[in-house]
C-alpha cells in the first residue's frame, strides 16, 4: 500500500503496514498504521510498530521500536518519534541511540535533522567513539563532519586522559578538543587548566589562548597563552608567566617561559624575577634570563658548551672563536663525551644584570648560579654584596644558605670588604682585603670572617664613648675580623704581623684606601620593588 502527501515539500511515503486505517482526530484526517510499519522520505527510511501520519501536513508520529535509517549507514533508534516532514526534523524520546560508523550517541531525548544530520539533546547524553567517552547535560553531534559540542557538567574519559569542562567541542575523527569555558585536562603525569584553546588528543598537543596552567609532580606554570606537547614534555607560557618549583620552594615571574617536564628544565626570559622562600628568609633574584635543570644536566650543558667553542675561519682569513657566552641556554640537553654522573638535585643559573635582595643580604653581579645539593648561591663577574653596613666584593662570591638564611660567604680570590664608619659625609671606611675570605653570619648579621693569605686592613678603632682613637693599618698572613653592632669591632692577627697606628688628625682620610677599594653603595637595591622594576 502506497500513499503520498501533497504540496511542494518532499512527501513522506508509506511503503508498508499490516493494518491501515483512515481516522479523524480533532477534525483532521489521519492514517493509522499498525505492524511492520515502513515509511520513506528522500532516501531516509522510517521503521516502527505503529504510527499516525498526517499526509496533508506531512507529519509523522511513531511508536515502538522506532528506527531511522539513512544513506551512508547512519541509524537512529528510540521508543517514540515525532517527525515534521517539511522541516525534516525528528524529535525522539526514550532509549535514544544514534549510531554512525564507530560513533555512538545515547540520550533520553534527541532532536535530529535528517537533512543536516545534526542531533541535539538537552537532558543528558553520552557520546562514545573508540576509546573515548563524553557525557554532558546538553550537546549536539554532526554526523557529516564528526563535530560535536557539549555543555554542562562535561566529562571526557579516555585511556590516555580525562577532561572536566563546562563547554567544549570535540571531533570524533581528528580527536581535536576545543575549549570554550573552564576546563581541566588530566593524564598520568600532568594537569592542564584553561578556558579557551585546543587539545589535539592524537598528538597530545595543547594550544591554550587564554590564561591557562600546567601542573606536574613538582612544577607549575601559568600564563596568558600556553602551549604543551606531552611527547616532548615541552610547555611554553607567554604573558604574565608564573612558575613554581615545589621541591626547591621557588616561584618565578616572567613574560616568557619554557618548561620541560621530562628533563625537569625551565628557561625564563623577558624580565624574569625568581623568589626562593625557605625557612626564615626569602631571597628575590632578577636577571635577563634564568635556566633551571638538574645538577648533572646543568653541568652537562656547560661541558657541551665548552666543547662547542671551536675556532672558525672568517671570510677575511682571520681566526675567530665561536662562543655561546652570555647567551641563554637551549632547553635541549646535548650529551657530550664522558657524561657527568647523574645527580637529580635541582640547580639554576641567571644571566646578565643580576640583582639579589633579601632582608639580610643584597647583591649585584653579571651572572649567578645556585645548586640545591650544597645550598650555595654563586655570584660571578664583578659581583658585589651588601650585608647591613658591609660591602663585599671579589672575583666570585659564594653564599651558602641554611634554612633560608645566608650562613656563610666565601670569596676564593681578590676578597675585599668595606664598612662605612661615622657619618656619610665623612666618607671613612673600615676595610679588609686578602686573597680569600670566609665570612660567617649569625642570624641576619655578619658575625666574623677569616681572611688569608696576604690579609690587610684599615680600620678606625673607638674608645668606650665612641670616639675615634686613630687609624690602624695592619697586615698579616691570616686575619680574623669580628663584627658587633653592625660594625667592625676588633681584629685578630696571625703570622707575619705588621701594624701601624696613625692619629686621626694627621692623615688624609680620603687617601686611607686599600688597593681594591671601591664603594658601590649607589648600586645597592633597597627594596623588593626594585627587583620588579
Amino acid at each position: 500500500m502506497t500513499q503520498t502527501g501533497t504540496g511542494n515539500q518532499v512527501p513522506v511515503t508509506i511503503t508498508n503496514a499490516r493494518v491501515f486505517e483512515s481516522i479523524q482526530l480533532n477534525g483532521r484526517p489521519l492514517n493509522k498504521l499498525i505492524g511492520d510499519v515502513q515509511l520513506e522520505q528522500n532516501g531516509t527510511l522510517f521503521y516502527c510498530d505503529s504510527a499516525y501520519i498526517d499526509l496533508a501536513a506531512n507529519n509523522l508520529e511513531a511508536f515502538g521500536n522506532v528506527r531511522i535509517l539513512q544513506p551512508g549507514g547512519t541509524e537512529v533508534s528510540s521508543d517514540y518519534l515525532k517527525y515534521t516532514g517539511n522541516q525534516k526534523e525528528a524529535f525522539l524520546r526514550g532509549n535514544v541511540h544514534l549510531l554512525n560508523s564507530t560513533d555512538n550517541l545515547w540520550c533520553e531525548n534527541l532532536t535530529y535533522r535528517t537533512d543536516t544530520k545534526i542531533g541535539t539533546y538537552t537532558n543528558g547524553g553520552t557520546l562514545q567513539t573508540a576509546s573515548t567517552t563524553l557525557t554532558s547535560t546538553s550537546g549536539w553531534y554532526n554526523v557529516r563532519n564528526k563535530d560535536s559540542r557539549f555543555t554542562g557538567d562535561v566529562l571526557v574519559s579516555d585511556s590516555a586522559y580525562n577532561i572536566i569542562s563546562d563547554d567544549l567541542g570535540y571531533n570524533t575523527e581528528s580527536k581535536l578538543v576545543q575549549f570554550f569555558a573552564a576546563s581541566i585536562v588530566r593524564n598520568d603525569k600532568s594537569e592542564l587548566r584553561t578556558t579557551a584553546g585546543t587539545y589535539d588528543s592524537k598528538a597530545e598537543i595543547a594550544h591554550f589562548t587564554k590564561r591557562s596552567s600546567i601542573w606536574n609532580r613538582s612544577q607549575y606554570v601559568e600564563g596568558d597563552q600556553l602551549d604543551y606537547n606531552r611527547h616532548t614534555g615541552n610547555g611554553i607560557a607567554v604573558g604574565k608567566v608564573r612558575a613554581m618549583d615545589t621541591v626547591q620552594h621557588i616561584t618565578l615571574w616572567s613574560d616568557h617561559a619554557i618548561v620541560n617536564e621530562k628533563l625537569k628544565t625551565l628557561l625564563a626570559t623577558r624580565k624574569p624575577v625568581l623568589r626562593k622562600a625557605e625557612g626564615l628568609d626569602t631571597l628575590y633574584m632578577r636577571a635577563d634570563t634564568f635556566f633551571s635543570a638538574t645538577y648533572s644536566a646543568l653541568l652537562q650543558w656547560q661541558k657541551t658548551r665548552l666543547l662547542t667553542e671551536r675556532p672558525v675561519r672568517a671570510d677575511s682569513g682571520s681566526t675567530r672563536r665561536r662562543t655561546t657566552r652570555n647567551r641563554a641556554p637551549d632547553t635541549t640537553v646535548v650529551v657530550a663525551s664522558n657524561p657527568v654522573p647523574e645527580d637529580t638535585s635541582q640547580a639554576f643559573i641567571g644571566f646578565r644584570h643580576v640583582i639579589v635582595f633579601s632582608d639580610s643580604l643584597q647583591a649585584r653581579a653579571d651572572s649567578l648560579s645556585y645548586t640545591r645539593r650544597d645550598s650555595t648561591l654563586r655570584l660571578m663577574k664583578q659581583p658585589v654584596a651588601w650585608a647591613r653596613q658591609s660591602q663585599v666584593t671579589g672575583d666570585t662570591l659564594l653564599l651558602q644558605n641554611d634554612s633560608g638564611r645566608i650562613k656563610r660567604i666565601f670569596i676564593p680570590n681578590n676578597a675585599f670588604v668595606a664598612s662605612r664608619t661615622g657619618p656619610e659625609q665623612a666618607a671613612i671606611f673600615d676595610q679588609v682585603q686578602g686573597k680569600t675570605l670566609t665570612g660567617y653570619f649569625k642570624g641576619s648579621q655578619l658575625s666574623h670572617m677569616v681572611v688569608w693569605p696576604q690579609a690587610e686592613s684599615i680600620y678606625y678603632p673607638k674608645d668606650d664613648s665612641g670616639a675615634y682613637l686613630g687609624v690602624n693599618r695592619v697586615s698579616s698572613e691570616r686575619m680574623t675580623v669580628f663584627f658587633g653592632d653592625q660594625a667592625l669591632q676588633n681584629i685578630l692577627l696571625e703570622q707575619d704581623i705588621k701594624q701601624k697606628m696613625y692619629p686621626i688628625t694627621q692623615v688624609n682620610l680620603a687617601e686611607m684606601r686599600l688597593s681594591r677599594f671601591i664603594w658601590r653603595e649607589d648600586e645597592r637595591p633597597l627594596s623588593v620593588a626594585e627587583i620588579f622594576k
